[in-house]
């Protein structure tokens, strides 16, 4: 456990992997009636270090989850049926999905990346801008679909819990249909303009210049942007093939998150009329510039 503000400590999950970085920030915020963000991995000996965490006469009032990745919000049953505590989400694991994501996953595909967990059920829902009040804390939820539909983050004073939207050591995962590249870019903006004096993300050490992390993560995805576009200057390509061209950088073991992020791309380029399918949209599918 580690302190990192007067009122915030983490305690780190033990699930260290390419995706995770050295594994998932679990957060406790708050004196004596505390809350915890994101309780991570089914993970018994995690569940005992939030627990080893409190302080004593300290007791757990409310649980919040960004999202329902299984890094994140599996142990959050656990946790609640040892204290008591409700669970606060924007929904479950298909909550807040766009129109075409929608649609995309009844044609059966299935997202890539650390996996969903599908039996993710809240005992209440937050809206967008709702704040929760504990003992001497609150948190404004802040509906940031993009990396999942259902994601939040959550605003603590001048303080912001990102999940995984932003993140300090990579630029996160966007794997249709579960994510949406043009909700994600919308939801990195929003964030930007909250003016926070920090970003706690749910992996890696707190961002110091939010703003210039949002800033360098639209540009990065504009960046992307533009180098698969002149890919399909050359001709029509599927995902596969423009990410061996583009990722020409990227370790091996990460390269199927990088295929959806260029899946991601591709379909965001259909929605903005700059490209167009072979068919169907679908992963292997052929896309072609306009």
């Amino acid at each position: 456990m580690e302190w990192l503000e007067t009122d915030v400590r983490r305690v780190l999950a033990g699930n260290p992997s390419p995706m995770t970085h050295w594994g998932t920030n679990t957060y406790i915020v708050g004196r004596r009636q505390v809350a915890v963000i994101d309780p991570g991995p089914d993970n018994t000996q995690h569940l005992g270090n939030i627990l080893g965490a409190l302080e004593p006469g300290e007791t757990i009032s409310h649980i919040f989850v960004t999202h329902s990745h299984v890094d994140h919000s599996p142990l959050a049953a656990a946790l609640s049926a040892a204290t008591g505590a409700p669970v606060l989400a924007y929904g479950d694991a298909t909550a807040g999905r766009s129109d075409i994501m929608c649609q995309l996953a009844k044609t059966g595909l299935v997202g890539g990346g650390e996996g969903i967990d599908h039996g993710f059920a809240p005992d209440k829902t937050l809206t967008d801008g709702q704040t929760v009040r504990g003992g001497n804390w609150e948190l404004t939820a802040h509906w940031t679909p993009g990396h999942l539909g259902n994601h939040l983050s959550f605003s603590f004073g001048n303080s912001v819990f990102t999940g995984d939207h932003i993140m300090g050591w990579a630029s996160s995962l966007v794997s249709p249909p579960d994510g949406d590249l043009t909700d994600f870019m919308v939801s990195t903006q929003k964030l930007a303009d909250l003016g926070a004096r920090v970003f706690h993300p749910g992996h890696g050490a707190p961002v110091g210049d939010p703003e210039g992390r949002a800033n360098w993560l639209i540009e990065h995805r504009l960046s992307r942007r533009e180098s698969i576009l002149t890919a399909l200057t050359d001709g029509p390509a599927d995902a596969k093939t423009l990410t061996r061209q583009i990722y020409n950088d990227v370790p091996a073991q990460l390269l199927p998150a990088a295929e959806r992020n260029v899946f991601a791309h591709l379909i965001d380029l259909v929605q903005t009329s700059d490209a167009t399918t072979q068919g169907t949209i679908a992963f292997n599918a052929g896309f072609q510039r306009i």
